[in-house]
This record gives C-alpha cells, sequence and structure tokens, in this order.
C-alpha cells in the first residue's frame, strides 16, 4: 500500500501555520491530564507538519504495565498508537521502556519489530519518531510522530521535539501535581462530611437513650455492622428519621 492509499494521504492545508499556544497556557484550559494530553497531541503534530510531510502525533501512557493511547492528534495517530500496543512491541513502545529518544528514518529498511513494522507500511507509515516525555517517576508516557514519508524527521525536527517533550513533562508534571492535590482535598472533605454526620447521629442517639456518647456511638457501630451498611448511611438513616429529611447535607458540601 502506498503513503496515498494510506491514512496519510496529504490534505491541503493541513500544514498552514497555526497560532503559537504555550504550555502553560494548556495547562489552565485544560486541567485535566486527558485533556492536556490531546491538545498536546494536536500541538505537536502542527508544529512539524509541513507542506508535502503532514505528522500525525499520538501519546501513550503506560498504566499497570499495559500501554494505552490515551491522546492523538487525529483518528488515525490513535488507530497507529493502538496497532503497536496491539502488537506489544514497537519504536514507541521501546523508546518508552528504555527512556531514550528513538528515530526509525526508514520502516521500509528497518529489521526490528518485523510484524509491527509491515503493518505499519500497510497504513502509509514509512518514518516515526518516539520522544519519551519525562514525569519524574509520575508516571510513564511517551510521545509518538508518523511520517507517511521516508527520513521524514530532519535532525532539526528531533531538537526540536526533545525540547518540546521537556516542557511539555514539565507542564504534566504540574498538572499530576494539581490533580493529586484536588483529590487529597477531597478525601479530607469527604472525611470530613462523614464525620459531621455521624457526630449529629451520635448526639441525637444520645438526647433519644438519654445516654453518654460511647454509648450512644456502639449502639451506632452495632447497626453498621449487624446491617452490613456503611457508618456513615447508618447515621444518615438515623438524622433522616428524625429531620424528615431524605438528603443530609452538611456545611463542608459545595
Amino acid at each position: 500500500m502506498s503513503a496515498d492509499e494510506g491514512p496519510f494521504r496529504e490534505t491541503d492545508g493541513l500544514a498552514a501555520a497555526e497560532p503559537e499556544v504555550s504550555l502553560q497556557r494548556l495547562v489552565l484550559e485544560n486541567p485535566s491530564i486527558k485533556g492536556f494530553l490531546g491538545e498536546l497531541a494536536i500541538l505537536a503534530s502542527a508544529r512539524l507538519s509541513a507542506p508535502g510531510n503532514t505528522i500525525h502525533s499520538g501519546v501513550t501512557v503506560l498504566r499497570r504495565k499495559k500501554p494505552e493511547a490515551v491522546a492523538s492528534s487525529d483518528a488515525a495517530a490513535k488507530a497507529l498508537d493502538e496497532l503497536q500496543n496491539g502488537f506489544g512491541e514497537g519504536p514507541c513502545l521501546t523508546a518508552l521502556r528504555h527512556k531514550t529518544t528513538l528515530l526509525v528514518p526508514d520502516l521500509a529498511a528497518e529489521t526490528r519489530w518485523g510484524p509491527y513494522v509491515r503493518t505499519a507500511m500497510q497504513h502509509g507509515v514509512y518514518s516515526i519518531l518516539a520522544v519519551p516525555l519525562d514525569l519524574a517517576g509520575d508516571a510513564e508516557s511517551v510521545l509518538n510522530l508518523y511520517s507517511g514519508r521516508s527520513n521524514g524527521f530532519s535532525s532539526q525536527d528531533i531538537a526540536l521535539v526533545e525540547s518540546f517533550a521537556g516542557q511539555a513533562a514539565s507542564s504534566l508534571r504540574l498538572i499530576l501535581r494539581i490533580t493529586q492535590l484536588s483529590d487529597a482535598r477531597n478525601d479530607l472533605a469527604a472525611a470530613m462530611q462523614s464525620r459531621t454526620v455521624i457526630d449529629v447521629a451520635v448526639g441525637a442517639i444520645m438526647a433519644e437513650n438519654r445516654c453518654d456518647r460511647d454509648t450512644a456511638f456502639n449502639i451506632l457501630t452495632r447497626a453498621s455492622s449487624t446491617r452490613n451498611v456503611k457508618l456513615r448511611d447508618v447515621a444518615a438513616m438515623v438524622i433522616a428519621s428524625i429531620s424528615g429529611e431524605e438528603r443530609i447535607t452538611t456545611h463542608f458540601e459545595e
């Protein structure tokens, strides 16, 4: 299959210059990791594409030791990432595992990853560049770039992508930190909310049974154990039975 028959058939205007988009703005506009990686793939494709040489870009992340295509500049890039992941080998996965940039200038002359290389060429791929994203141990990811031409990446392209990947990794580490802090905050809020509901229920039991706090708490925990229901849910049912409210809220909820 020729390059014109595969997903790399050139489209007029695809490689036209696009506005410069800062990675910092991508972080602000895409607080989710998946959203940022999607914009990153599109930006990488736009920066490297040239008339007659459209570059398709994807991002693969290693999750529980299994590679997963999480973002792409277009459907063709996603399909090619998933194809390589299906084979379990290829230049992008090798770059990911060895944490080093890997260029395959001409798939027709490549002797490694035989089954994958043959299939990739049938899909119109003739050169591949893979650059890992250094996330400082937080995760493992690689930026995958596909060209429908042999020698589709120059030495200047490689230097540009490595610099770009370094900046992107810094931004991605920031998003990971933000996500971790947000998760911690949400966990704390949930714990405080549960504690408040339980405390209110204990107070209601104390008033109803004219007992001390320890006795009231034991009544609540026994009910939780006997019914095999979470303590917070039992507490909410106690409050609902007294107040008549079906949904119990606290000032910790936003």
